[in-house]
């Protein structure tokens, strides 16, 4: 009995899969071909270190990174490779990998932090928790002059991201090669 009732419902539902084709079984299990996470693996401009980490959330992480919170264009400095910014109507634009997120760019008093993972893989030598609270709050002590608030980044609406998407960039930030500065000390002070 059990099993007529099994089959009745099985039967019917492997039919429409076969009637389906492959594709709708391989969507189904494979969340990385949602277009945002697709998009977001394809426009990494560094190499990604894959390993131990969730694809889907770094996928996003870097579709939200590189297209939609703008962080490239103040933590990587100089943003582009001599000869190819766009804003100067340089083509091909390309950007500085080889300081992809170092931070290092000064805004008066302020620099850009290094979001690159630390020697313990944690982005700008952040834990989860504190890379959550810092874009939550807004509370660094990094200036304590200024107040216990970070002054240049836009963390009063990057608060309002979802908590998936910020673990999303968490994540991407994890998967990307380290770097250091392109600037100089003497050079970042020359600029404030």
């Amino acid at each position: 009995m059990r099993f007529r009732m099994i089959a009745s419902i099985a039967v019917p539902l492997l039919a429409v899969l076969a009637l389906a084709g492959p594709g709708l079984l391989t969507a189904a299990k494979d969340y990385s071909l949602t277009p945002k996470i697709k998009r977001g693996l394809q426009i990494a401009p560094v190499k990604l270190n894959l390993r131990g980490k969730n694809r889907r959330l770094v996928g996003l992480g870097s579709y939200l990174v590189n297209s939609q919170a703008e962080c490239v264009s103040c933590h990587t400095h100089p943003e582009f490779v001599a000869g190819h910014n766009p804003y100067l109507g340089e083509r091909p634009a390309r950007l500085n990998t080889a300081n992809y997120l170092a931070g290092g760019e000064a805004f008066g008093p302020f620099v850009t932090t290094n979001l690159t993972p630390d020697a313990n893989g944690n982005p700008g030598g952040l834990t989860y928790a504190v890379f959550l609270e810092r874009i939550r709050t807004g509370q660094t002590p990094a200036h304590p002059q200024f107040g216990p608030f970070i002054q240049v980044m836009p963390w009063p609406s990057y608060r309002e991201m979802s908590d998936q998407e910020l673990r999303a960039i968490y994540e991407y930030l994890r998967a990307i090669p380290h770097a250091e500065p392109g600037a100089s000390a003497a050079h970042r002070k020359a600029r404030s």
